[in-house]
């Protein structure tokens, strides 16, 4: 995650602002000089807008301005902001990135049919010696530092067309990258300094096919004279003289396009070869920036190949710890032992392991040590013979040999009696079993994978473990973290099991509300991820509004969050007790009207009616 603001127009030299602020913290944009990004712009407020770091969320305010908070082209004052959204300030134009991935920001930019060819038109086929051009020293010295200190293909260019703006006179422009058919298209643009972009530019596709198939540089002055009746759109901005060159990156083409709607301005023969002249630089470094980035694409695909298949749900680097040791462990056929609390997803983690080895087109079978006796749990590993006791009246099979050429998971083994581990050693030595009553002995080719919530060195040490076991289950241990551990991914499995019990319980609940976000996050969840899904689970059930609220979840949350805040004696008595009091207050202001005073409290009346009950107050 990286978060930023991407600066259309307005502060040309900081178009990159990173939000570098940690949960909790505000950023302030505005034009006073004490705003954390202050706006020279005259429609911008002295405080417009904040945009506040809730967990992993971004949530953007709006201070009462004058003129108004856009996003995407709508009013707000209040919005989580996602990734790509557009911020309109005042007439200030700003961009929220949040993912690694470069965009195209800027100017839209569309090809219209109409030609533009007139009799102005100047064509000039450029030689591949640029000795002949002459370019001024200075621009090259910006190219060249753009160049080495620029590596996103996006930014760079960007960073080219603020440098020819120096020297050509020209109100947009825009580098295209694309095929001799304009069928694709990526695209950068750029206005000059002062004009607010308010639709896409347009580009004539006679001019591009033209520069893109012949290579040749165009210029074209007095454009409003001439007939543009197949051009309504450049009728509408008034383009008058338009300069484009051709560029060549790789075995892609690309051009540079510039126009202007001022008719005092004219494009000169100077600025066409100018233009071409740097156009042998850019194509040069863009071609040198692709080729990095196809480097990087192939890193990618190549990591990509490497991520595990799971159902397991974290970007922590205690997760990522994880997900490493399972691409790792996999692919060979030890024996595996996972160690945690309880409710962290252990069996999760034996699935994904199963799931990413050569077993995975087999049968995974898991079964529970601590849910059954010692004798219905013997005969469930290893099955038994027609009357082998009293009720064996077929034969029947047994995890074990049901679990052939896969993976057998051992839950709870710290559980397990010693009778029986003494047997689960034996079919880990000599990769065989019996059923019971049997008497001839099957073969096991399975994998064992184990887990337990306790510590079975301790076990070893009391006599209650058999040490020669542990040794053969203790090959590769992973230990599961618990979710106090992982706090950055709890909002991230919250929001999962909203989703999954929404849709259980046919509810439209869309997320979940910033406040219920913090005091999730601040909860120690001693039951782990098994606690959080079930606190989540009630929420949907008992909740009556689209977003999970603080009221709906369990009162030992609540609690948690607020005694962290108040640590002193009897804090349950005096936080039911101020409840108690509040709720009263608003009762008593509105005459009893529970609607009334569940709108001053800002929760929903079934959420009222329930919190009051769970106080021991009268509903009536």
């Amino acid at each position: 995650m990286n978060p930023r603001l991407v600066i259309n127009t307005g502060l040309p030299e900081s178009q990159i602002v990173f939000l570098n602020i940690e949960n909790g913290d505000c950023f302030t944009l505005g034009r006073s000089v004490e705003c954390d990004l202050p706006i020279e712009n005259i429609a911008v407020s002295r405080r417009h807008c904040t945009i506040t770091r809730v967990s992993d969320d971004f949530r953007l305010d709006d201070l009462k301005s004058h003129n108004g908070t856009f996003i995407n082209g709508s009013k707000v004052e209040s919005q989580i902001l996602q990734h790509g959204d557009r911020i309109d300030l005042g007439n200030l134009q700003v961009m929220f990135l949040l993912q690694e991935n470069e965009e195209n920001y800027g100017f839209q930019v569309e090809i219209d049919d109409g030609s533009l060819v007139t009799n102005s038109t100047v064509r000039i086929f450029p030689h591949h010696d640029t000795a002949e051009f002459s370019s001024d020293l200075n621009t090259l010295v910006k190219l060249g530092k753009a160049i080495n200190e620029i590596k996103s293909r996006v930014l760079l260019q960007r960073r080219f067309l603020e440098i020819i703006f120096e020297f050509i006179p020209a109100r947009r422009g825009a580098i295209l990258l694309t095929d001799s058919d304009l069928h694709t298209m990526q695209s950068v643009s750029f206005t000059a300094k002062n004009v607010v972009p308010t639709e896409p530019m347009q580009l004539s596709r006679t001019v591009c096919r033209q520069v893109l198939t012949e290579q040749t540089a165009l210029l074209s002055n007095d454009l409003l004279d001439s007939q543009l009746n197949t051009a309504e759109s450049l009728i509408s901005s008034q383009v008058s003289a338009l300069l484009s060159v051709p560029l060549r990156i790789g075995e892609k083409k690309g051009l540079i396009y510039l126009d202007t709607n001022k008719p005092e301005t004219q494009f000169t023969e100077n600025h066409l070869e100018q233009l071409t002249a740097v156009s042998f630089v850019i194509s040069a470094a863009l071609t040198q920036t692709e080729s990095l980035e196809n480097l990087r694409e192939e890193n990618a695909l190549l990591r990509q190949e490497r991520r595990i298949e799971t159902d397991m749900i974290g970007e922590s680097p205690a997760m990522e710890k994880i997900f490493a040791l399972i691409s790792k462990v996999a692919p060979t056929d030890s024996n595996v032992l996972i160690t945690g609390e309880s409710g962290t997803g252990k069996e999760l983690l034996a699935k994904a392991v199963h799931r990413n080895s050569l077993r995975r087109e087999k049968i995974f079978v898991a079964i529970n040590c601590a849910t059954l006796s010692e004798n219905l749990l013997e005969s469930e590993l290893f099955g038994h013979e027609k009357g082998a006791f009293t009720g064996a009246v077929q034969q029947k099979k047994g995890k074990l040999e049901i679990a052939e050429g896969g993976t057998l998971f051992l839950d709870e083994i710290g559980e397990l009696a010693l009778p029986l581990q003494a047997k689960i050693l034996r079919v880990l030595q000599e990769r065989e079993f019996e059923r019971v009553g049997g008497l001839h002995p099957i073969k096991a080719d399975i994998r064992l994978i184990a887990a337990t919530n306790r510590d079975l060195k301790e076990e070893v040490k009391q006599g209650k473990f058999r040490e020669d076991l542990f040794f053969r289950l203790d090959v590769i241990k992973i230990a599961m973290p618990p979710l106090r551990e992982r706090k950055s991914d709890i909002a991230l499995l919250a929001r999962h099991f909203v989703k999954v019990h929404a849709e259980k319980c046919s509810r439209n609940v869309t997320g979940i509300s910033d406040k219920a976000r913090i005091i999730l996050t601040a909860y120690d969840w001693t039951g782990n991820v098994r606690q959080l899904e079930n606190a989540i689970e009630r929420a949907i059930v008992l909740g009556s509004t689209e977003l999970v609220e603080p009221e709906d979840l369990p009162d030992e949350i609540i609690e948690f969050s607020l005694s962290a805040k108040n640590p002193d004696g009897n804090f349950h008595e005096r936080t039911k007790a101020a409840k108690q009091k509040i709720i009263r207050e608003e009762l008593e202001k509105c005459g009893g009207n529970h609607s009334e005073a569940a709108r001053l409290l800002g929760i929903h009346p079934n959420n009222l009616h329930r919190l009051m009950k769970n106080l021991g107050m009268k509903t009536d």
